[in-house]
């Protein structure tokens, strides 16, 4: 027996009654009533708070020469009671910002948070990390970078960033998400799809 998902409703089954602002600092919190069609027929209104945080871009930064992976740590103040701590080992990320493209950002955060210039770039997926309280979007990308000369220390004093470059080989990040030493979603999925796609990112570049 074969299953198909069919999606019942589209976001014009969704309104938003009331929007008020609640906190307005590094992030925006804000509370939204929201009336929408129920799955039983009619329509419920639910009030909840929402972190507003936008679109986002991260970046796997990947040497197919040498099957190594561009990666960034850097503190982290979700993860501060974190078990293993709040400095995280990770992919280059930025906020998109208004009138900007997500390849434009990518481009630009590879070279603020780990100083290695971006050859092609390719889009991996999109996806929303936490829907159930957050509309933050991420754009992920993989690309091809050079990473003989890549570590050091970057990051813009001026944004409170402070990064430490590493280059390490797939076998080991893959066999870190195994273990759970990556445990953050962004490096986790970008990873696993690049196990998935190793073999053909290597004949692409070549």
């Amino acid at each position: 027996m074969t299953f198909k998902w069919c999606q019942m409703f589209a976001k014009d089954d969704a309104s938003v009654v009331e929007d008020t602002p609640v906190f307005e600092g590094f992030f925006t919190l804000r509370r939204l009533t929201v009336r929408h069609k129920r799955f039983a027929g009619g329509d419920m209104t639910v009030t909840r708070e929402l972190f507003v945080r936008g679109p986002a871009v991260c970046v796997l930064l990947y040497d197919p020469q040498r099957d190594n992976v561009v990666m960034v740590e850097q503190f982290r103040i979700g993860a501060l009671e974190h078990r293993n701590g709040p400095w995280m080992l990770e992919l280059v990320a930025g906020i998109i910002e208004p009138a900007e493209t997500p390849e434009a950002v990518a481009r630009r955060e590879a070279e603020e948070e780990s100083g290695v210039a971006l050859g092609e770039l390719i889009p991996i997926t999109r996806y929303l990390p936490s829907p159930g309280g957050s509309n933050e979007e991420i754009h992920l990308f993989c690309a091809f970078v050079d990473s003989e000369n890549a570590g050091g220390l970057h990051g813009l004093e001026s944004e409170g960033e402070d990064i430490k470059v590493h280059v390490l080989p797939c076998e080991q990040l893959f066999a870190m998400v195994k273990t759970g030493q990556i445990d953050n979603a962004a490096t986790i999925i970008a990873l696993q799809w690049l196990q998935l796609n190793q073999a053909e990112l290597k004949q692409r570049s070549s």
